[in-house]
């Protein structure tokens, strides 16, 4: 009998377990991009990700989050739109308040941008893990609990603390450069399922050799 992959496509891949959410059928804002099987894990309304967990998401910058994703309880993303001037003596937001101060909203518009925010594939977030705006997470990294990450995150780093510093990488560089070309989560489902304890266990060597051969 056939190996069947799991589907990508529900919200609930854990029907027993409705804190656990896959975020691509999830999620409704086009500005929040999400690869397959990426999940977020929340004993409270993981439900509500879009609304609190990607924060002051008001455009155009995105969010990206790439495929295989693991995303522990109370893990954030602020967006641009969190952004004040810091320029001038106040860093008061003031014609958000309305009235004859919204004449003055460039004040805020104008501010410059950081791009969007973009994980790679296959990262996982520790529990209150933070990212700001226009940070860029490497495929494979890891980031610890409670992290600020406020910089760049290398492909398969581990990154840690306020703000996150790198602790280590999980491979040398020539393993990554391995690890990359393989590009496992690209396979085809059925190819995934079919090799899961390589991906899971298996070495680098065992990885490059269960690879597609059109690769």
């Amino acid at each position: 009998m056939p190996a069947v992959p799991a589907d990508p496509t529900v919200v609930h891949p854990m029907p027993d377990q409705p804190r656990v959410v896959l975020l691509k059928p999830l999620v409704t804002s086009p500005l929040i991009e999400v690869g397959d099987f990426s999940y977020y894990d929340d004993p409270d309304d993981p439900t509500a990700f879009e609304t609190r967990n990607v924060l002051y998401h008001y455009g155009p910058e995105k969010l990206v989050i790439g495929k295989f994703c693991a995303l522990g309880e109370g893990v954030r993303f602020i967006m641009n739109g969190a952004n004040h001037r810091m320029d001038g003596p106040s860093t008061f937001p003031f014609p958000i308040m309305g009235g004859s101060w919204a004449d003055h909203f460039d004040l805020i518009t104008a501010l410059p941008g950081r791009g969007d925010t973009v994980v790679g594939n296959d990262v996982w977030f520790g529990y209150r893990a933070m990212v700001m705006p226009g940070v860029r997470i490497g495929h494979g990294a890891v980031i610890a609990s409670g992290s600020v990450v406020v910089d760049d995150v290398p492909d398969y780093g581990i990154v840690g603390g306020n703000p996150a510093r790198l602790i280590r990488s999980r491979f040398g560089d020539e393993d990554i450069a391995r690890l990359l070309a393989v590009a496992w989560w690209d396979w085809p489902a059925p190819y995934i399922t079919e090799h899961i304890r390589t991906i899971m266990s298996g070495s680098i060597e065992d990885l490059e050799a269960a690879a597609p051969e059109s690769q």
